[in-house]
């Protein structure tokens, strides 16, 4: 038994919420909630979720994802087959005129019955040809199933971690359009634990994002995502040890919304549904883009520049813990302006697709297509 306690308390750490405190006296918002603070071994539930995120991923990916587009776009191939062998049964039910020019005319001095056989022969061999997906198909058939699987993933992660930081901004006592709320009574700590396990759970996902970034295909903005998420990681990290948390959520529920419908626009490309549908959807996701991260997410770092500091008492003291100065809260929204402008430069890209589609030129597509892909479709034309 002492050494199954010994064990339980190395362990704890990886499955539970550590630093419990008492619930604060008139708190403003999660009431009946538990409360904590903040620790060093908080980074071992981190740990553990990047685990069953990767876990959850994979199973997702090889058990549905994977599956349901193999099924689909074999589906879809398999009619474009049937199609194909009929339009070949069809050229060598005439074949004696293609084969033979007059159909009984002489070929290479053998005779009509001659001129015949190598018609029906070449035409047999041309219907069996078209019976079958040629190596490009193939090939771009697992290519989608992959993509689709891989892009599945984000849209059931979004979709529920911007349902959850949705539900924590609305409890909390804070306004986007007036986010005066997010300095004042500064440092907000303790934490509930629905807050402290959004900000954990959000942590782990961009540190995993960090490690399929560099272990999927290279993408053409491979460097631009990498410096996105790293600054992503040290803005979560650090408002969430200096007790910025307030500010973090709104933020995360701004930039988590728009990410559902981007995904969700590549899978449908990558079922080969509609261009409408694929063009729908890439709608969606530029309206919201637009919104969240071009008119709310400024209106965040105009508030953090100018507002925090008037109600922010910046100082260095650990038991009272204010543990922001001046410099380190400067520090904070300009990383918010670099974020700003990674994100015009992509919704650069944005418009670019948009222009696109409403010349006529082209239906919406991912701008970020894959390097290897490229490589692959130049080399096939």
């Amino acid at each position: 038994m002492d050494i199954f306690n010994a064990w339980s308390t190395y362990i704890a750490p990886f499955y539970s919420l550590q630093y419990p405190t008492a619930t604060p006296q008139n708190t403003d918002s999660f009431h009946d909630a538990s409360y904590y603070i903040v620790g060093p071994l908080d980074i071992c539930f981190v740990i553990s979720c990047i685990a069953v995120m990767a876990i959850l991923r994979d199973a997702l990916r090889l058990g549905f994802f994977e599956p349901l587009a193999r099924w689909k776009l074999h589906r879809d191939l398999s009619g474009r087959i049937k199609l194909r062998t009929k339009a070949a049964s069809a050229s060598n039910a005439n074949g004696h005129a293609v084969s033979n020019g007059n159909g009984h005319a002489i070929v290479n001095g053998n005779g009509t019955a001659n001129g015949k056989a190598n018609g029906s022969a070449n035409g047999h061999a041309s219907v069996i040809a078209a019976a079958s997906p040629t190596t490009r198909e193939l090939r771009q058939l697992n290519r989608k199933v992959i993509r689709f699987a891989e892009q599945g993933w984000s849209v059931v992660y979004y979709s529920i971690q911007w349902s959850f930081g949705i539900y924590i901004h609305f409890k909390l006592p804070t306004r986007v359009l007036d986010p005066i709320d997010l300095w004042l009574g500064y440092p907000h700590i303790p934490i509930s634990s629905a807050v402290k396990l959004y900000y954990l759970t959000q942590l782990a996902f961009y540190l995993h994002q960090i490690l399929i970034l560099n272990a999927e295909a290279r993408r053409k903005d491979h460097y631009q995502m990498m410096s996105h998420h790293v600054i992503t990681i040290v803005l979560v990290l650090a408002s969430y040890i200096t007790h910025f948390t307030r500010a973090g959520c709104v933020i995360m529920a701004l930039m988590d919304c728009c990410d559902i419908f981007l995904p969700l626009g590549k899978m449908s490309l990558y079922l080969d549904y509609p261009q409408m549908v694929s063009d729908g959807i890439f709608g969606v996701f530029m309206l919201s883009w637009f919104i969240t991260r071009h008119i709310l997410f400024p209106i965040v770092i105009w508030s953090t520049a100018t507002v925090g500091p008037k109600y922010i008492n910046f100082r260095w003291d650990w038991e009272g813990g204010f543990y922001v100065t001046k410099a380190a809260f400067t520090g904070y929204w300009i990383m918010l302006l670099f974020l700003q402008a990674l994100q015009i430069i992509w919704f650069g890209m944005i418009i670019r697709v948009a222009t696109r589609v409403a010349t006529g030129k082209g239906g919406a597509s991912d701008v970020r297509s894959d390097a290897e892909d490229s490589i692959s479709d130049k080399k096939e034309n």
